[in-house]
């Protein structure tokens, strides 16, 4: 499938909700624990197990991202977008014909694996065809697509909830379930592959910059650079601490103010949720836009520095303080969003846009990294000093010093990024297909 160009006239602003239909589709992983409790409930199944599915597909995501970058540029948005719609969807038949059969297996097989390569694939499809149609405002387009990922869970959570309330909770209500959203989001990512293209010349901007402008680099060649290694820590680093907070939103805020007068209600607790998840959108559109305007390196000064001391405002003060707990976890979770929107601007301006889409890929392992670190830093120490006979904000306080560090030396990593040295650039972009063809030879 070759890569769709644009005609003549071709208005690049309809890229952006080309890739807004894949990524809030593929954002639907965020709203998984909707069906955690009935699964739980029709087929027996643990906590722990029910989570299965969804941290198997965390990891397949940052793997098909990483293995299938290079595909993803060689063969183009459309490719990329249609592998997306095959294996998401599939992967939730697959889970609707396990539910049906009581077979665990095939939905851990099927949302977590086939669904997986689904959302790695999907996730970076439009990163690099965006970046070349705005190269005036990279953080802004790519802040539109990846806003959607973060956004998908707001769709998706009440319209589960009320297709689970519809069909039943047992396990042929489930299929059902599975097997709706398989066929919806088929329907609706195909609108995506519909319409996406890419630009016919450099500039899809009237005397605006060249896509080929600056440095280029290919994949191979990034990642044997410090660059890329330091934006790695950079990007764990964030997600770290923001996912510490979210994956445990609901218990933390209810833990720190248990002790108080005035307690946080369970109906309280999921309004905190929706507000971070309002936060982390909001994020990563608003910060990736305001890159555009004071750099890189500045937005994430502002995201690693400030986010050190929201976290250290909330282990001193949070538990006396409703509206100071609630402002910095906003804040924080805003961030979070923010770092995964503007990475691929940052990325462009390092690399270039040569092969920005498969280097984007690649750096998505430091995602899976953070998803396995942040809730195992925040949950072990909590369960530590619970059996320690400790509660309320004591049992978090360690691991806001641990996320302050961490966010600490993401804030020395950003500080030590230079312009990639000229002997990794490809040597003119006529040429790449030329040096990528030696490289594979010598490699």
């Amino acid at each position: 499938m070759s890569p769709p160009v644009a005609p003549p006239g071709w208005s690049r602003w309809l890229v952006p909700p080309a890739a807004l239909s894949v990524h809030l589709s593929i954002g639907q992983a965020y709203a998984w624990s909707v069906f955690k409790p009935p699964l739980e409930s029709a087929l027996g199944l643990s906590g722990t197990q029910s989570a299965l599915p969804f941290q198997l597909g965390i990891v397949m995501l940052g793997l098909s991202a990483a293995f299938g970058g290079t595909l993803v540029e060689r063969n183009g948005p459309r490719w990329a977008m249609t592998v997306a719609l095959l294996c998401f969807s599939s992967g939730f038949l697959l889970s609707a014909l396990g539910a049906s059969l009581e077979q665990y297996w095939l939905i851990f097989l099927g949302y977590g694996f086939v669904g997986g390569i689904g959302l790695g694939i999907g996730y970076i499809s439009p990163v690099s065809t965006l970046i070349k149609w705005f190269p005036d405002r990279p953080g802004m387009a790519t802040g539109i697509a990846i806003m959607g990922f973060g956004g998908g869970a707001l769709i998706a959570s009440p319209w589960s909830a009320q297709m689970l309330e519809s069909f039943g909770s047992d396990s042929s209500g489930i299929a059902l379930a599975f097997l709706v959203h398989g066929l919806s989001y088929a329907v609706f990512m195909l609108l995506g592959v519909l319409l996406v293209r890419v630009p016919r010349t450099e500039k899809p901007v009237e005397s605006g910059p060249s896509v080929l402008a600056g440095p280029q680099v290919s994949a191979r060649q990034a990642i044997r650079t410090p660059q890329f290694w330091l934006l790695w820590i950079v990007l764990c680093m964030n997600v770290t601490a923001g996912i510490g907070i979210l994956e445990k939103a609901a218990p933390m805020i209810t833990d720190f103010f248990a002790d108080t007068s005035t307690p946080v209600s369970v109906t309280a607790a999921a309004g905190f949720v929706a507000l971070l998840s309002a936060a982390n959108m909001a994020g990563r559109i608003g910060w990736s836009s305001t890159s555009d305007l004071i750099g890189r390196k500045n937005i994430y000064r502002v995201y690693l520095g400030v986010g050190a001391v929201m976290y250290a405002l909330i282990a001193l003060f949070g538990d006396s303080s409703k509206p100071l707990f609630v402002l910095c976890a906003l804040v924080i979770l805003s961030f979070y969003g923010g770092g995964f929107a503007t990475v691929p601007a940052y990325l462009k301006d390092l690399f270039g846009t040569y092969q920005v889409g498969a280097i984007h890929g690649r750096l998505l392992t430091a995602w899976s990294t953070a998803g396995v670190l942040g809730p195992l830093i925040v949950n072990w120490i909590a369960d530590r000093q619970e059996e320690a006979g400790r509660h309320g904000a004591s049992l978090y306080g360690l691991s806001f010093v641990i996320m302050i560090g961490l966010l600490v030396v993401g804030f020395v990593a950003n500080e030590l990024v230079r312009p990639v040295d000229p002997r990794h650039h490809v040597p003119a972009p006529k040429e790449a297909t030329h040096v990528e063809r030696q490289q594979s030879e010598s490699a």
